[in-house]
């Protein structure tokens, strides 16, 4: 059986195979050590860190501009805008609390970490997603049942201008470092500020309409938006369900598969499991190997799997191995004595 606590940080790429590759992989110093693998870890916690302090000063400075406008116009609608921006930035300070809790170290009670702290987090961003649906959609309601004048228009629609640029900015920038270092809570969270500006798109097309003279401009648009944003919020609920039930992309199967097939010594891959812990992978599989190896010579395999998975899936910080050996005619399952405890 491979020890999980002994590699490095990897890239995504496929290992390089070949006698040439062995020896200079023998020749050339490498660390096993745990040390070495959760830098890679920290590294990405501190990048979601850094996007999150940076989204909420661009969206503050964002929420400052339009709060001065709501004050000299009194537009309800733009004052609405302000406090949803306002309420997202906020969802940085879960989101931040999950990136920091998730670097520390494994307890006796947590014995995975702290990792799912960051799923928590992703439920409290749709949660804040929903209440900002239900929210723009009572207030759209509320203007088409008792439409009221919008005044100091053209200032109104910059401020809406600011606040869709300063929403799109925070929103693409969150759903890239999200992806890059696979935290799906900090996709949603930039799925979120997308949502904002939508919001702010519709202030600016309400304000259009009422200096036309369209009272009913804002109401209508604003309804438009609230369908949006529930589109938005079912992708974001669904990724975070997804990462609650720990599911992950079939074709990181498939590749982790094919790869432990393609190592020297493995005669067939059984079970195998992959799972997020926060923005981690870990994996859990059972390899067939000769019935005749010795123990070192199948933990060598399994060592060798455990380093080729390293390499080939992105983001995987831990990987148990499991050796089994290969069935021979007459013989009895070695596991049929676990037989009875598996699930029903």
């Amino acid at each position: 059986m491979s020890d999980p606590h002994r590699h490095h940080p990897h890239d995504g790429h496929r290992p390089p195979t070949g006698r040439w590759h062995r020896l200079t992989h023998r020749l050339t110093p490498h660390s096993h050590e745990s040390a070495a693998k959760v830098d890679s870890a920290l590294e990405s916690s501190a990048r979601g860190l850094r996007a999150l302090w940076v989204s909420l000063a661009v969206l503050g400075a964002t929420a400052i501009v339009q709060a001065a406008v709501v004050a000299v116009s009194g537009s309800v609608a733009l004052l609405g805008d302000t406090v949803h921006n306002t309420a997202d930035a906020l969802t940085a300070v879960p989101l931040g609390i999950a990136f920091v809790l998730g670097r520390r170290a494994a307890t006796r009670r947590f014995t995975y970490g702290y990792g799912r702290a960051e799923d928590l987090a992703g439920i409290v961003i749709v949660l804040t997603i929903a209440a900002s649906a239900v929210l723009a959609g009572w207030t759209a309601v509320d203007r088409l049942l008792d439409p009221r004048p919008v005044t100091h228009v053209p200032a109104v629609a910059l401020a809406a201008l600011a606040g869709f640029a300063g929403n799109e900015w925070v929103a693409r920038y969150r759903i890239r470092v999200g992806r890059e270092i696979g935290s799906a809570a900090l996709v949603a969270d930039g799925l979120h500020a997308r949502t904002d500006g939508y919001t702010s798109l519709a202030v600016l097309l309400g304000a259009g309409g009422a200096a036309l003279g369209w009272r009913l401009a804002d109401p209508l648009v604003g309804l438009a938006i609230t369908a949006a944003i529930a589109l938005v919020l079912r992708d974001a609920a669904r990724e975070v369900f997804r990462r609650l039930m720990d599911a992950v992309d079939p074709a990181l199967v498939d590749r982790a598969e094919q790869v432990l097939r393609e190592v020297p010594g493995v005669r067939g891959v059984g079970e195998l499991r992959l799972r997020w812990v926060g923005h981690r992978l870990r994996a859990e599989v059972a390899l067939v190997v000769d019935g005749e190896a010795t123990v070192r010579r199948a933990h060598a395999i399994a060592v060798e799997a455990e380093h080729a998975l390293l390499h080939a899936v992105p983001r995987l910080t831990a990987a148990l191995v499991h050796a089994d050996p290969a069935p021979v005619p007459g013989e009895t399952d070695p596991h049929l004595a676990l037989a009875h405890h598996a699930p029903g």
